[in-house]
């Protein structure tokens, strides 16, 4: 049974003191009423060692939103794999569709940076999607086939089993647009059958494939109702407990 995920991805939101808070509320909140699925927050690199010191393990897992392409050295202001590992971190974000349209990072950057998260231990939450040009051109399944095999096919089946994909319809994010449930649970079941040409199928039947379209409270229980979508990557939303837990609930009969 591949695992059902809700993630929140903070981006450069809250400082220290209200990222305590908030992951504190969060793991109050959940404490006293279980989810049904696994809860992920995945913060800025200075939140990690405090945010670690307030969240029940059992309860929300702890990612980062980004790691170096680099092992260790002379890299000022980067942060590697082994730091955030560190920290009590479980996750990272990699491949996030803003970290490669606003840093320029490329799939073979992208693959040195799955490489070191796995090698650390680390679970990689792996973005992947279309802009609007592609989407408009119909090339969204090419555009995403590329993306996955730049950064991903060089992994063994074991390896892979530590990755969690997540759809983003980058056209769909923050433009009024938005992606129908239907247009995400194509894009995920396109994803499983190339996962399933290239690692098989019982990876493919594996991996958790999440949504990460401008998912809320409103819309979540109808996207996540689709067989191939495993739950989703929560930008705005996961930075107010009530919104964050309202989409975990979804997951609630």
């Amino acid at each position: 049974m591949r695992k059902k995920i809700v993630a929140g991805n903070w981006k450069m939101n809250l400082n220290l003191q209200e990222g305590v808070a908030l992951a504190t509320e969060l793991n109050a909140a959940l404490t006293a009423d279980k989810p049904n699925c696994d809860v992920v927050i995945c913060t800025p690199f200075i939140h990690l060692a405090s945010v670690a010191n307030v969240l029940d393990a059992n309860l929300i897992g702890l990612g980062a939103e980004n790691c170096a392409d680099k092992v260790s050295g002379a890299y000022t202001g980067e942060v590697s794999a082994a730091m955030v590992k560190s920290t009590g971190a479980q996750y990272v974000i990699l491949g996030h569709s803003e970290r490669r349209a606003y840093y320029g990072e490329t799939a073979e950057i992208l693959k040195e940076k799955v490489n070191l998260a796995l090698a650390n231990g680390l679970k990689v939450i792996f973005c992947i999607g279309e802009v609007l040009e592609e989407r408009e051109a119909e090339k969204q399944n090419e555009v995403v086939k590329a993306q996955l095999e730049g950064s991903l096919f060089d992994l063994t089946a074991e390896q892979f089993s530590n990755i969690i994909l997540a759809y983003e319809p980058v056209w769909a994010i923050g433009t009024g647009k938005t992606a129908t449930a239907e247009q995400a649970e194509e894009m995920h079941a396109f994803i499983r059958s190339t996962i399933a040409d290239k690692f098989g199928a019982e990876a493919a039947e594996n991996v958790s494939i999440l949504y990460g379209g401008s998912c809320k409270p409103s819309n979540a229980k109808e996207i996540f109702a689709k067989p191939n979508v495993d739950g989703g990557l929560i930008g705005g939303a996961a930075l107010k407990c009530a919104d964050f837990k309202g989409i975990i609930d979804a997951w609630k009969a």
